[in-house]
């Protein structure tokens, strides 16, 4: 059997004015942010995900439920922190993520690198295990619209 795994995470959420935008650990300055019962990164939350399901230790919502008042509003950093103290209690470390943001405003591109560089922080790892990329949808669906964010997220994890 091979010592490495991988997962995908998948997440969305509605975009709504007077909303805080968080993407990535960092707040985004933008008429619109993230609906959700936490802060609503749904970058992290798709990281979360990919890094579960490769260990296969189910999902976010299933250690984070959205029901439980004490993550109403929770910081998504914490979040990961504590997917990455489950992987590795559970034996893993992080090989590399490769995520993908879609959102056709506020333009990504400028924050990438202090997206890396905190997500990097949050994890314990190297900034080059953190692939972020950002596309929009040229207007089309949902996310075209503005009327949501998506992103999707493959992680590489390894035995230690």
């Amino acid at each position: 059997m091979s010592n490495f795994r991988v997962g995908f995470g998948y997440d969305v959420h509605q975009l709504k004015e007077g909303e805080e935008f968080w993407l990535g650990g960092i707040k985004l300055q933008h008429d619109k942010g993230a609906v959700g019962h936490s802060d609503a990164d749904v970058l992290i939350h798709v990281i979360c995900d990919a890094l579960l399901g490769a260990a296969d230790l189910r999902d976010i919502g299933f250690h984070f439920a959205d029901t439980d008042p004490k993550y109403k509003g929770i910081d998504s950093k914490i979040l990961l922190k504590e997917v990455m103290k489950l992987l590795r209690n559970n034996g893993y470390e992080l090989g590399n993520l490769d995520t993908t943001i879609c959102l056709q405003q506020p333009k990504v591109n400028p924050h990438i690198p202090i997206m890396k560089q905190c997500l990097a922080e949050v994890m314990e790892v190297e900034e080059n295990q953190v692939s972020i990329k950002a596309t929009t949808t040229e207007r089309l669906g949902f996310v075209g619209r503005e009327e949501g964010v998506s992103a999707y997220c493959v992680a590489l994890i390894n035995k230690k």
